[in-house]
């Protein structure tokens, strides 16, 4: 840490610790924010606290605000939009230099706006956004007061006025899930962008603009969307919740994906319907080559076997089903997670750490307590995959989660660690990876002409007769789906399949002789629910083919 620098002024003012900048500087690595940001998502400090840091650290002072500090005359030759906009107020006028109070000294385009308006030289100092905004409202009041800054040519002027009169952003949360809904849309994000955030939608695989709206008030958005989705402040890489929501008069399931970045939270919206997973494997109703290959590696008794899949609390279920296939009675089984072992089955359960250094430490000192069965909630990152194919290696039976989308990005994940020496193939059972993919509700569905942009997405050698989507009824309350299934691939790494890996350089060659060798999985399964009319073209690209 440099001297000067932000975490040795915190430091050298006992607000932090050693240890508390070595978590920070892990989880700015993991989140990519600012080392500052970092620190409050952990809640070691608070926002003043980095406040004062800031200043001291740029020798900008900091100053706690009060009506008595400003003149009015210099507030007068700034808009309230402007101040609203950059989170600033004008204190006083001297000559040529206006000083003014800003909740983020290092917005140059904030300080460049206010030069290039007032042509005056601006000083800074450093205060809370919350009294800023205070003193905003106490010197400006209602009169030109800025609105939430949405705009968007996909909704009426009417809706515009409604959704911008409502600086708690609740209008604008509602507007766009109606907008979801109405326009049969697979996601719509939010993209902060510097000083607005992009709004754009999702279909078929082609993302479209649907609006901007101004970053001064997208904190109060994010943090009431978080809200609404049961997601914490924190700020964790790959933060999801549910958010239910009333529509006419029956409630509809979106799942929320957060990712922190610069400028705020990126977030991502799109409908749900909740899957889940049975105790027991017949109930799943799995193809019957796929059903007998999870069958044969819930016999294994020794190696790792993966289990891949975006959605954390799906790929859980599925571990847990696998260990409900197995014959654990007389076995040691360990759980390292906080999500396996929620079925029928009990078993220990020891947290993982989110750090990978510290992740790898427990797997390896779990090995010291005899465990028959090794549960590892999630070894993606290369130390806790290394880690998890030496406990295989040691005679041990490992089921172990990797936060993947889809076979393919599996296979070139695991030929990436072959090629790097983390593992040995001949020590892996096999691999389960799995999609979820909604089905239409027969009720409203309807005949559907794709454009030639998803007929090329799908590229089909023979399309069905008709395509259909669904148009939302009460039956499926007006989610155009009845339910969600899954979509699985079943690999066991057999004596042939390890001779393809340890030859293939890209995971083209392995898929490849999958499809040579008769092998039909969830890509196939999923074509024949197209050609069956279950699932809508825009589910079949963005379950399927993406």
């Amino acid at each position: 840490m440099k001297k000067g620098a932000l975490g040795d002024i915190l430091l050298a003012s006992q607000i932090i610790t050693a240890a508390d900048i070595e978590s920070a500087l892990e989880e700015q690595k993991r989140g990519g924010v600012r080392f500052g940001e970092a620190l409050v998502s952990l809640g070691i400090v608070t926002q003043e606290d980095i406040d004062w840091a800031l200043s001291n650290q740029l020798d900008i002072p900091y100053i706690r605000l009060k009506a008595g500090m400003i003149d009015l005359d210099a507030v007068r030759l700034v808009p309230a939009s402007l101040a609203r906009k950059f989170n600033f107020i004008p204190l006083i006028k001297a000559g040529s230099e206006l000083n003014i109070a800003i909740a983020d000294p290092l917005n140059r385009p904030a300080v460049e706006a206010i030069e290039q308006l007032t042509g005056c030289t601006v000083n800074i100092s450093v205060a809370l956004i919350r009294e800023i905004r205070e003193m905003i409202e106490t010197c400006y009041g209602n009169v030109g007061r800025e609105n939430l800054g949405f705009e968007s040519n996909a909704f009426a002027e009417k809706a515009l006025d409604t959704i911008n009169g409502d600086l708690s952003g609740a209008k604008l949360l509602d507007y766009l899930l109606i907008f979801i809904l109405q326009n049969r849309l697979s996601s719509l994000s939010l993209q902060p962008m510097g000083d607005i955030v992009s709004i754009s939608g999702r279909r078929s695989g082609v993302s479209r603009p649907i609006g901007t709206v101004t970053s001064n008030y997208y904190p109060d958005i994010t943090m009431r969307i978080r809200k609404s989705a049961n997601i914490g402040q924190n700020g964790h890489l790959g933060d999801s919740g549910l958010l239910v929501f009333s529509y006419r008069s029956h409630p509809i399931t979106f799942l929320v994906s957060v990712l922190p970045g610069h400028g705020g939270d990126y977030l991502t919206i799109r409908p749900h319907v909740a899957a889940a997973v049975p105790s027991r494997l017949p109930e799943l109703h799995l193809p019957e080559q796929q059903e007998s290959r999870f069958a044969a590696l819930a016999q294994a008794r020794q190696g790792i076997t993966f289990f891949a899949s975006r959605n954390g609390q799906e790929r859980d279920r599925f571990i847990d089903l696998m260990l409900e296939e197995m014959d654990t009675s007389g076995k040691n089984v360990i759980i390292l997670g906080e999500g396996p072992g929620r079925m029928t089955k009990r078993f220990p359960r020891i947290h993982l750490p989110q750090g990978e250094a510290d992740c790898s430490r427990v797997i390896l000192a779990a090995l010291d307590h005899a465990p028959d069965i090794l549960v590892i909630e999630d070894a993606t990152e290369a130390m806790p995959f290394t880690a998890a194919c030496r406990a295989a290696m040691r005679g041990k039976l490992v089921l172990a989660g990797l936060e993947l989308r889809g076979t393919g990005n599996v296979l070139r994940h695991l030929l990436l660690y072959k090629q790097k020496n983390y593992f040995l193939p001949v020590f892996v059972n096999g691999l389960v990876s799995f999609k979820g993919i909604q089905m239409l509700c027969p009720e409203c569905r309807i005949n559907y002409v794709p454009p030639a942009e998803e007929l090329s997405a799908m590229n089909l050698a023979q399309p069905p007769e008709t395509f259909f989507r669904t148009a939302g009824c009460a039956a499926c309350g007006h989610s155009g789906f009845s339910r969600r299934r899954f979509l699985l691939d079943v690999l066991i790494f057999n004596d042939e399949f390890i001779q393809v890996f340890d030859r293939s350089s890209e995971a083209a060659e392995i898929e490849n002789h999958l499809d040579t060798s008769g092998y039909r999985g969830a890509a196939e399964e999923g074509l024949q629910l197209l050609m069956a009319g279950e699932v809508s073209p825009e589910e079949y690209i963005a379950s399927v083919v993406l």
